[in-house]
């Protein structure tokens, strides 16, 4: 069963710091290179990072030398081994060893691999105690996709193994302050765009990705090409060439409307509700998902803002009513607020937002 990465980073803390390895799963450009740095850093740890599909035996367990031992009847010459730098340095000092491309590696590597991630030595190189291992394959639940080797029962076992599918959400919360904001709009409104999301790839097509957005947009925003008048064919032409033609397509169309969009100024501050009258779930949900990005319910409203607050709440879908009312109890200065928008009454008709609340709960609004 695979989980997202919410769940996965609040799992593997714990089995890094039991001492053992956690193997990552899932598709290309899903983010696990990102999970793993954002791990170590969360740890305050050095990443060592080895792609172990460019790796030799060599390169895994050393050179061997010689050297003198005393045994009986004088000294002779036996034969040791020299650890690689990033080994050393993982038995040396406590570090997060990223091993990326497990599934791709040699067999002898990946067998070279079973005494490092069940008794963490390689060759009488012991890791340093505070030393984690963490590595990620694109095998598993999607491996027919790939060019990659089938991990046995007993390499399997000695990893403790997640298959990861990140949600939308998970990759808007990464990418809130990291991309563009019309990038981040873009994928809000229209999800279906962030990935391909099903199992047939035909040759050599560029399809979108996770890691495709975040490139586009950090080669794109220097340009010029999100601003009012920037050069819609470069947006279109970089796009395709990160993205694919489909998703260029409707991003591009998605930027020359842009200055159409219902903004969150329009409804906190001018109370221009009416704005979004035409609006299905989605777009509700969209508005609201981009409320959260932008930090609104971190700070104490104002009364004027809780005031349109509250009106857009009496006028959306009952289901986006609850994911506003939540977002706006999990936040910060969440008990001031929510004690506010409670009070708040329609100047239309006089309705309580608390009355509208109690009706959603159960099960019977009527508006």
């Amino acid at each position: 069963m695979a989980i997202d990465f919410k769940t996965l980073n609040g799992i593997m803390p714990h089995i890094l710091k039991a001492g053992f390895p956690v193997m990552v799963r899932g598709r290309h450009g899903i983010g696990k290179s990102q999970v793993a740095y954002q791990t170590a850093d969360d740890l305050g740890l050095e990443v060592v990072e080895r792609r172990a599909s460019q790796m030799t035996e060599g390169d895994l367990l050393g050179l061997p030398d010689t050297s003198e031992m005393e045994v009986a009847g004088g000294e002779r010459k036996v034969t040791t081994w020299n650890a690689p730098d990033w080994f050393a340095t993982a038995c040396e000092r406590p570090v997060l060893l990223f091993l990326d491309e497990v599934d791709r590696a040699t067999l002898e590597v990946r067998q070279g691999l079973f005494e490092l991630t069940d008794s963490r030595k390689l060759n009488g190189w012991h890791l340093h105690p505070g030393t984690v291992i963490i590595a990620a394959v694109n095998g598993g639940e999607h491996g027919a996709q790939y060019q990659v080797g089938e991990l046995d029962p007993a390499e399997i076992d000695r990893w403790t193994v997640y298959d990861v599918e990140p949600t939308t959400e998970d990759w808007l919360a990464w990418a809130n302050g990291r991309v563009h904001k019309i990038v981040w709009d873009f994928i809000n409104q229209n999800r279906s765009h962030l990935e391909h999301e099903t199992a047939d790839f035909e040759p050599n097509k560029v399809y979108p990705s996770r890691r495709s957005w975040d490139r586009f947009s950090t080669t794109a925003a220097p340009l010029g090409v999100f601003d009012e008048g920037g050069d819609g064919d470069l947006l279109y032409n970089l796009a395709c060439g990160f993205l694919g033609f489909e998703a260029a397509v409707a991003l591009r169309d998605f930027v020359s409307k842009y200055e159409h969009q219902v903004t969150i100024e329009q409804i906190l501050d001018d109370g221009e509700i009416d704005r979004t009258k035409d609006f299905g779930i989605n777009e509700h949900a969209a508005l609201v998902e981009k409320m959260a990005a932008a930090g609104i319910f971190k700070e104490k409203l104002s009364d004027e803002r809780t005031q349109n607050l509250g009106e857009y709440f009496l006028a959306i879908p009952a289901e986006i009513g609850m994911k506003l009312w939540t977002i706006l109890g999990d936040s910060e200065n969440s008990v001031e607020n929510v004690i506010a928008m409670h009070g708040v009454v329609r100047k239309s008709d006089g309705k309580l937002v608390s009355d509208h609340l109690i009706e959603i709960l159960a099960g019977s609004d009527d508006d």
